[in-house]
């Protein structure tokens, strides 16, 4: 017994004492090469501050932000800057529901009225299930009606209250701080057919398990029927089981799980910025996060793709990023680049066979990207609405100086 204990302390002493790995110069100086690319680049743009990471399937290659998060007082966007990512947060619901199905909770072709207070049906075909799968792969026939788009946006605060209401951000608003409700509620009073914003085009006349249709209202449903299976809410199941791990120390679901003093304000443009808002359907968009952040996140999915990954087992993970349907489940197939040509457990796949996420809310775009050929994952996110072509001039510059240095970051990396 005394061996093993001094075995297992030794152990503990090593990891303690343990380095973190050391770069070469050649690495180092790709990095500052890099760094001063893209703050080159940020002088110019048409819009604010943006944050990148980049990752290979052994350790996150680089992480930094650049520009401006906000303008009173002026404060630098780094890769501690606290932002919303939008729709890339869905990516977050796929891992949480198959950590679910490891754990015994759920089981991805299960019914959702199985654990749902209130019945879920699509009226045009009452007598088809809706299932979790069909959640998580936008088949459900749950459709995002004027009521999600008029009424998931809350305001922050009071502040200048009737001005801010005011904003156009069509098709959707901006709530008053009050409005502000649970997830169950949300969808309670949208999908149940006695719920006080029920409207029959929630839903598709389309059966269920048939069609895509993206679909933010079911994203979010996957959330709340998570949370009725496991008994634990979205937000504290989700940081038990993929930020701790990750050691993702700076993000959450709210302004109150994060470092608010850090956080962007998000723009209408350069010089105006919007006031900060939430979402009453948090988990298809209110991910809160950085970019030293986000390159933990990106790094694990990756490993996850090729067989390494921690947060679930290599089963999950293949299922997490299988592609789930066919040609006859589109009806108008986005054949372009980074078109919605499959989807695995809400991961887009595109026509290359790689695969994704892109998110956009007022003031903001996002995108994570992984090249499978390659084994490398990017992320990207700016602070300002995009203004057209101008913006997608900037979004190239920056999009070629990181494939050139994902490209040699890589190469520089396993070469150490």
């Amino acid at each position: 017994m005394k061996k093993i204990i001094i075995f297992l302390f030794s152990l503990l002493l090593y990891s303690c004492t343990k380095k973190e790995k050391t770069h070469s110069s050649e690495f180092l100086l790709a990095q500052k090469e890099l760094t001063e690319q893209l703050t080159k680049i940020s002088t110019q743009t048409d819009f604010n501050g943006f944050g990148v990471a980049i990752s290979n399937e052994n350790e996150v290659l680089y992480q930094n932000g650049f520009g401006i998060a906000n303008l009173e007082p002026k404060q630098k966007y780094d890769e501690n800057t606290v932002q919303n990512i939008a729709s890339v947060s869905k990516t977050f619901i796929g891992i949480a529901i198959l950590k679910a199905q490891e754990l015994g909770k759920l089981q991805l072709d299960d019914p959702i009225n199985k654990y749902l207070s209130f019945k879920v049906t699509n009226p045009y075909y009452p007598n088809i299930p809706i299932t979790i799968r069909q959640l998580t792969t936008h088949t459900s026939s749950i459709n995002d009606n004027e009521v999600y788009m008029k009424k998931t946006i809350v305001l922050n605060d009071t502040i200048n209250l009737k001005q801010n209401l005011d904003i156009d951000i069509s098709p959707t608003k901006f709530n008053p701080p009050k409005a502000k409700i649970t997830i169950e509620e949300f969808l309670k009073n949208t999908l149940d057919n006695r719920g006080k914003w029920y409207l029959k085009d929630v839903f598709l006349n389309k059966k269920p398990g048939k069609i895509y249709n993206y679909s933010n209202v079911g994203a979010t449903l996957a959330a709340l029927v998570l949370e009725k299976a496991t008994g634990i809410s979205y937000d504290k199941f989700t940081t038990e089981h993929i930020l701790k791990p990750l050691q993702m120390n700076s993000s959450g679901w709210s302004f109150d799980s994060v470092n608010f003093s850090k956080c962007t304000n998000t723009f209408q443009d350069k010089r105006t910025p919007y006031p900060f808002y939430s979402l009453n359907t948090y988990p298809d968009g209110g991910m809160l996060t950085t970019s030293k952040d986000m390159g933990n996140y990106i790094s694990e999915l990756l490993k996850g793709f090729l067989g390494k990954g921690t947060l679930l087992n290599k089963e999950s993970y293949q299922e997490y990023f299988r592609p789930q349907l066919q040609a006859k489940n589109f009806i108008d197939r986005d054949t372009s680049e980074y078109g919605d040509y499959n989807i695995g457990i809400t991961m887009t796949i595109f026509p290359s066979g790689n695969f994704g996420h892109f998110g956009g809310d007022p003031g903001l775009f996002s995108v994570i990207q992984f090249d499978k050929k390659k084994k490398t994952a990017r992320y990207y996110i700016i602070n300002t609405n995009p203004s057209g072509p101008e913006t997608n001039k900037y979004h190239k510059q920056i999009n070629d100086a990181l494939d050139i240095y994902t490209e040699k970051l890589n190469t520089l990396s396993k070469l150490e």
